[in-house]
């Protein structure tokens, strides 16, 4: 479907859920800036984020600017509760596990851009192949807790939302470069004004590399919000964008002899490889205020995503035939060399998007409290095409058409969440969330066994169809015990349906996959004592009565057989962040901070599930979870001064973890399975605000060096990218 069909559908409701960050407020001048109508996770224009009843967390623009990240990941790794997987060193698709979810992709989180879907499909296929670039955000928000009913359709690890510029009240230009080793190159710039009742933003990011690591990619952005008042109740926004990508992103990693014997931690395995992403997005947002009490918030969005990987095929065969000479790793150990072939795979796939949602916002009355409910349903299409052809040469550019399928759904979500404030203490929040997902997979080409003949290339017409339907009750309470402490707690159900290519087979049988479900709770405790501390402290505890566990190539799972219902697996631990300003506390003219937070997780399979066969068959019954380090610790420190020069520090330590469901210590010869060792990487950026208009960043990454293994996945051993060193400068106008 063109995206000019997709226009249509350009009314679609704001989220809602208005409610605030921990971190502490900025000296940025907001009133300067024309606040959208769009959707919203969180918002802050209360501090005290007294009616929160769950872990929150926002990263502001000047924050972010301080950090000077390269990539996303930079950015993400201070917030608790995540885990970042990188994945190439550039962050061009982020792996984020939650509470000790698996990283891979991004399965289990919804992640937003201005409120909006970025996943390929949000329902049947919720990859993370397209990220949102940091380099043009001004905030990142994540809500964990029973507010997440509101969202859909992942329920379980949380949201995360990347907020970009809104329109100017005045006449404002920006300008920012970043520049750094290896070709490292980021330029950004934007202009808005308001006119009347109409106002806008236009921005263009331009971003290169090209030896980050061993990544090199290209990447331009276009974007426009407008926003229109109609009249006195009435605004709309607007917002459209392009996005285009190429990189050499690739699957291909190193053998362990590789890794021991080092020198080759970045190396080009598969010089050939490429991957282009094309993604165009329209949103539209209209706010109605029907009265002081009543409003109506109608959004639509359509978007599609265009993802044509080439990657170059290999094997760890030593006869395997049509082999190019070239090889990989020690072919003296059993499994340890990996050896190129003259052909490669394109896996191209389309996916279009397009979504409907009115919510309705009442206050009311009820009880003799303060109450704010919350009313909405949304209709969601979602397609997907996709194709493989088999190349005949490692940089063929075409190739035979072996497979050829379609994937479509039809969502229907609805809900209805209750926030009563009762007194200036009390507040409780209750809500229950619909979810309807029918399904179809089509396949038109592809292997099959004929005749007692295996991986018989035929053409067919074989149509399977499937539904998955779930209710994901929640609710939360929060109570001000102290001016400077609220309590709060919070239960939910968690939801996440199956991805359509995994619960219809290929052979078109529908499988008994359910979707993920867990019940959630939170309790924890919010401090901010005057303009100096803040502080947030959240137990939690995630029971899943199935959680599915990635069998896509991705993954790097080679022990699941098939497409595997988990079973039940419990997360349990503790989440901490606190950020003290010594400088405020002190009174001085300079700003000096400290900060900490943390995450301690166990995340175990809590039921009886067999790997293997037989007598060779291994129970994983209380192993830990792939990719779930049990701790992961932030440390930032630095200081601003009065004149503009600043510094700060960031430590992150990230515990052992494992790659595989059997907690293999003892690493294979091919990398893939075996203990992944604690690191600790210290960051550091020195800035200095020469005039309120310019910024000046010089940031370092990894500045000891460390040379650590970051992942196994998906074919072979990932290494941390080394020590990287960038300098920036920004321009307000």
């Amino acid at each position: 479907m063109k995206i000019g069909k997709m226009i249509a559908l350009t009314i679609m409701a704001n989220y809602g859920y208005a409610q605030n960050p921990i971190s502490p407020v900025s000296s940025e001048d907001t009133s300067k800036v024309v606040e959208m109508p769009q959707i919203q996770v969180v918002s802050y224009t209360d501090r005290l984020l007294s009616r929160v009843p769950g872990s929150v967390f926002v990263i502001r623009q000047k924050q972010i600017r301080q950090i000077a990240p390269v990539s996303g990941n930079d950015v993400l790794r201070k917030i608790p509760g995540l885990n970042v997987v990188d994945e190439e060193g550039a962050g061009l698709r982020i792996n984020i596990g939650v509470r000790g979810l698996d990283p891979d992709r991004s399965r289990n989180i919804l992640v937003l851009e201005d409120g909006i879907p970025v996943a390929l499909n949000p329902y049947g296929e919720p990859e993370m192949y397209f990220t949102p670039v940091i380099d043009k955000m001004k905030t990142v928000e994540v809500l964990k807790g029973s507010g997440q009913i509101l969202f859909g359709p992942q329920t379980i690890g949380g949201v995360v939302n990347y907020i970009t510029q809104d329109p100017p009240a005045e006449e404002s230009a920006r300008f920012k470069i970043q520049g750094g080793q290896r070709g490292f190159f980021s330029s950004y710039a934007s202009y808005g004004k308001t006119v009347n009742n109409t106002g806008f933003i236009v921005s263009y990011l331009h971003k290169r590399a090209d030896n980050l690591g061993y990544t090199n990619f290209r990447i331009h952005d276009l974007n426009a919000k407008i926003k229109f008042r109609l009249n006195e109740k009435s605004l709309l926004g607007l917002k459209m964008g392009v996005y285009d990508e190429i990189s050499n992103s690739t699957y291909i990693g190193l053998t362990q002899t590789m890794y021991d014997k080092g020198g080759q931690d970045f190396v080009l395995m598969a010089p050939d490889d490429r991957l282009p992403v094309r993604r165009y997005s329209l949103s539209a947002t209209h706010q109605y205020k029907i009265s002081d009490h009543v409003s109506l918030q109608t959004t639509g969005f359509a978007y599609t995503t265009t993802r044509n990987w080439q990657r170059q095929e290999f094997t760890a065969n030593a006869s395997a035939p049509n082999q190019t000479g070239v090889v990989w790793g020690n072919p003296s150990v059993a499994g340890g060399a990996i050896y190129m072939l003259n052909a490669n795979g394109h896996r191209n796939r389309q996916f279009q998007v397009m979504g409907i949602e009115p919510q309705l916002k009442v206050n009311h009355r009820l009880l003799n409290g303060s109450n704010a409910l919350v009313i909405g349903t949304r209709l969601l299409y979602e397609k997907a095409d996709e194709q493989f052809l088999i190349g005949r040469k490692a940089d063929a550019r075409g190739g035979d058409l072996r497979d050829v399928e379609e994937r479509t759904g039809n969502a229907f979500s609805a809900y209805v969440q209750n926030t009563v404030t009762l007194d200036d203490r009390w507040s409780f929040n209750a809500g229950i969330r619909l979810e309807n997902f029918d399904y179809s997979r089509r396949i038109l080409r592809g292997r099959f066994r004929i005749n007692g003949v295996n991986n018989v290339v035929a053409d067919t017409n074989l149509v399977t169809s499937n539904n998955t339907f779930s209710l994901i009750p929640g609710a939360g309470i929060s109570y001000k015990a102290a001016e400077a402490i609220t309590l709060f707690a919070g239960v939910h159900k968690g939801f996440a349906p199956p991805r359509t290519k995994d619960a219809i087979t290929s052979d078109g049988i529908a499988l008994d996959l359910d979707a993920e479900k867990s019940i959630n709770y939170e309790i924890g405790t919010r401090i901010v004592k005057g303009d100096f501390l803040t502080a947030e402290i959240t137990g939690f505890i995630m029971n899943f009565d199935n959680q599915i566990i990635p069998v896509s190539q991705s993954s790097g799972n080679t022990n699941a057989t098939g497409l595997a219902n988990g079973g039940r697996t419990k997360h349990q631990g503790l989440e901490a962040a606190i950020q003290l300003e010594m400088g405020k506390l002190l009174k001085s003219v300079h700003q000096y901070s400290i900060g900490v937070n943390a995450t301690y997780v166990e995340s175990k399979y809590s039921a009886n599930r067999f790997i293997g066969s037989g007598t060779n068959a291994k129970n994983v019954l209380n192993n830990k979870l792939p990719y779930a380090p049990s701790l992961v610790l932030n440390l930032n420190a630095g200081a601003e001064f009065k004149n503009g020069p600043g510094f700060r520090f960031y430590g992150t330590f990230t515990g052992e973890q494992f790659a595989d469901e059997l907690n293999t210590t003892t690493a294979s010869a091919n990398g893939l399975t075996g203990l992944i060792g604690s690191r600790f990487v210290l960051d550091a950026s020195f800035f200095w605000n020469i005039t309120p208009q310019v910024n000046f960043t010089l940031s370092g990454k990894n500045l000891f060096n460390e040379r650590y293994i970051v992942s196994r996945r998906p074919t072979g051993i990932r290494v941390g990218l080394d020590r990287f060193i960038s300098a920036g400068l920004e321009i307000q106008l």
